[in-house]
């Protein structure tokens, strides 16, 4: 076959196989920025070091972002990995669609509330 061609690119790719564990929560409804202060803080710390820091955080995102570390944590267990040697290699918010409602204001006129929605990825690897 050619080197290009397309079941020879699809093999290679199928080839590359990830280790790692994750968890995805789509559709949470925390807008990306939100999100992403409580990310920035468990951003490659272990997995002990980040439950204690989510578990004190007061913001609401935390709670969102707890239980999906524990289904990621889950997850490495299944994969045969270590908990006490896992960490957060990779964890991000992107934006996901916006629910659009109508506030009514004076004079008969609207005004557009956004109401933000984000998916959240961890991906949890050993030291």
């Amino acid at each position: 076959m050619a080197k290009g061609h397309r079941s020879q690119i699809k093999r290679e790719r199928n080839e590359k196989v990830d280790n790692r564990a994750s968890a995805k929560l789509s559709y949470a409804r925390i807008s990306v920025q939100k999100a992403c202060f409580v990310l920035d803080a468990i951003r490659g710390k272990d997995v002990q070091t980040a439950l204690g820091i989510l578990a004190y955080s007061p913001r609401y995102a935390s709670q969102v972002i707890d239980k999906l570390l524990k289904s990621a944590i889950a997850n490495a267990e299944v994969k045969n990995m270590d908990p006490a040697k896992l960490y957060i290699q990779e964890c991000y918010a992107n934006q996901g669609p916006i629910m659009k409602r109508i506030r009514a204001r004076a004079r008969g006129t609207a005004h557009r509330i956004e109401k933000r929605t984000c998916h959240i990825t961890i991906v949890l690897n050993e030291r």
